[in-house]
């Protein structure tokens, strides 16, 4: 991040560029900084005037609440800390809404006042346009603006260092610390004593937590640490769920097993077996924090029933039927919510990362839903690993020399309606830049109806790839599951496979399927239909698929079919063994349980 120094000396090309860019003249994308360009680009989206500030204002904002009690100690600190200097302190709600506002200095308390940066007011980007406190919360990091960098230009004499306030336990930003003075009063030390209060501020919040609160969460981590099951806990605004809960239920499903969770709490009961609306069938198991009294805190334990077993269906919480993805086949629940994210974030304008393994579907999932929602558009696929590099070991991929270009090119064409970039992961830094300079340049050009735009990128098991500026420009992520996460599809996909390999004329024995869904599938569903395309070009093109057709190392798998949970506590148990250079006693320590336990696990799930 560049100090405010270096900003303050770069100023007058600032100042230039914001007004071309208001204007619609061309500019050097350099002269800006690429968030606070990206911030600008989102204000102009959104109509919001420059020449003035209009904001949504709330005479009596709630200031009894945790944020306000923990965080007005340490304000006070360092307003006592800041006296006589021209800085001021204020506190927001996570929505941009200013709670608190210290300031020693009368001559900036009065321009505060006249800009609205006041308790009562918003400043979310939404209704700012750039501004410390928005843009941070918006990019849900640390960001400073200076001067001529905000949107309007009533706030171009000031500087101010805005930082996201994370909750210690949920991890949701509840709010943010903004340190504003005047332009020419800014230091390089500003955003730096931002995020230290900031720090503070989720400290008091630890320390504020209510002893049941404390209490909720360890009973938490620990039934986490018995269970592979999906794990929730709540109580009142607080909710924390695992990595299996939130990579299995949607939105809705969360809402129903709340919303049952509360029930069972209420009544006294301590499990009820229900029809989510997504159509999984559970087993919710509510254990009141504290036991043996009346509370309104629980963890709540979320198993998967099997189906046939009788369950209390609840129709009224079903969300109406949306269309399916064209050509996306499968009814799980891990795939049916990664379809509907896609659908609407196509829907809303949303640009979007699809992240997953290789071979999981990410860019036909894209493609399907622009086929959904306007299949008579243009759509352009480039893709940054097109060029094939040869070489005696793994196979390898450059990307085009002019991919830049390209995809400035498909961006700036107005008849282009959606654009995916594939394999982002293969760009250097260098075409990175390329890249991100050709969006700006891109949306520059085509100032109305921008093109939706998809990117894939695939993530290894160990990091991600180092994406810099880009990231910022696409506000959601979805993660495509693997296909050993949502394997009963796999019923769903051979026959769908076979009938476009086969013309109609070829179907999968139940001996041969079984042994399909037993597989491990690393190669995902482009895997699967590598598979099912060999057994048609090499074996059989009419009649059934039998056992015997399949390559021989399906034919040896020896391990039966794997719920999805078993499939998650397989992969958790395989990154340990990864972490811990096959150590199989540090890797039972890192996941809680016994060394008897990860080496009968190890042996059922046949890791290697």
């Amino acid at each position: 991040m560049e100090d405010l120094e270096t900003i303050a000396g770069d100023s007058g090309r600032t100042e230039q560029a914001r007004l071309s860019f208001l204007t619609y003249d061309a500019f050097p994308v350099g002269d800006v900084r690429r968030p606070v360009l990206a911030s600008w680009v989102r204000s102009r989206r959104r109509n919001l005037p420059a020449d003035r500030i209009e904001l949504p204002y709330v005479s009596d904002p709630d200031l009894d609440q945790p944020l306000t009690r923990s965080a007005d100690p340490v304000l006070l600190r360092l307003h006592e800390h800041l006296d006589g200097q021209p800085i001021s302190v204020i506190l927001t709600e996570r929505d941009g809404l200013v709670l608190r506002r210290l300031t020693a200095d009368t001559g900036l308390s009065r321009h505060l006042d006249r800009v609205h940066l006041a308790p009562g007011f918003s400043y979310s980007e939404q209704f700012a346009g750039t501004n410390g406190i928005g843009t941070a919360l918006e990019r849900g990091g640390p960001m400073h603006v200076f001067g001529h960098e905000h949107y309007a230009e009533d706030l171009e004499d000031l500087a101010c260092a805005g930082v996201p306030i994370k909750h210690p336990i949920t991890g949701k930003t509840v709010g943010a610390i903004d340190l504003t003075c005047w332009r020419k009063d800014a230091g390089s030390l500003l955003i730096a004593l931002a995020k230290t209060t900031a720090d503070q501020i989720r400290a008091a919040l630890m320390r504020d937590c209510s002893a049941r609160q404390q209490e909720l969460v360890e009973q938490y981590l620990q039934a986490g640490r018995r269970t592979a099951d999906m794990v929730l806990a709540f109580e009142g605004d607080l909710l924390v769920m695992n990595t299996n809960a939130r990579r299995n239920l949607d939105n809705s499903d969360q809402a129903a097993i709340l919303a049952h969770g509360t029930d069972l709490l209420s009544a006294g009961r301590t499990a009820i077996a229900v029809e989510l609306p997504s159509g999984s069938r559970v087993r919710i198991t509510c254990r009141p924090v504290p036991e043996g009294v009346r509370t309104t805190a629980a963890v709540l334990q979320v198993t998967p029933l099997a189906p046939g077993l009788g369950v209390m269906t609840v129709r009224a919480s079903r969300p109406p039927p949306r269309p399916e993805l064209p050509g996306m086949v499968g009814r799980s629940g891990p795939w049916l919510a990664c379809c509907r994210d896609v659908d609407n974030a196509y829907r809303a304008g949303q640009w979007i990362v699809l992240t997953g393994e290789t071979g999981t579907g990410k860019a036909a999932l894209a493609r399907a839903a622009h086929q959904q929602n306007n299949p008579g558009g243009a759509l352009a696929v480039l893709d940054a690993a097109a060029v094939p590099l040869s070489n005696a070991g793994a196979p390898d991929y450059l990307t085009p020399p002019d991919f830049a270009a390209d995809v400035q090119a498909e961006l700036s064409d107005d008849t282009t309606q959606a654009v995916i970039i594939r394999h982002a992961e293969h760009l250097a830094p260098p075409q990175l830049d390329d890249l991100v300079n050709g969006i700006y340049t891109a949306l520059e050009t085509r100032r109305t109806d921008p093109p939706w735009v998809a990117l894939t990128l695939t993530a290894t098991t160990t990091t991600d790839p180092d994406l810099g500026d880009l990231l910022p420009l696409f506000p959601l992520t979805v993660t495509v599951p693997p296909l050993r996460h949502h394997a009963d599809d796999i019923r769903e996909l051979v026959p769908f496979f076979l009938s476009q390999l086969s013309r109609g004329d070829l179907r999968c024995s139940p001996e041969a399927l079984h042994q399909l869904l037993r597989s491990a599938w690393p190669g995902n569903t482009a895997e699967l239909h590598r598979v099912l395309n060999q057994i048609v070009r090499h074996r059989r093109r009419t009649g059934q698929v039998v056992l015997t057709d399949l390559p021989a190392d399906l034919q040896s798998v020896s391990r039966r079919s794997l719920s999805p949970l078993e499939a998650l506590e397989r992969d958790a148990i395989l990154r340990s063994l990864l972490d811990n250079n096959g150590n199989r006693r540090e890797a039972a320590r890192a996941l809680g349980m016994s060394r008897a336990t990860i080496y009968r696990k190890i042996h059922d799930y046949g890791i290697r």
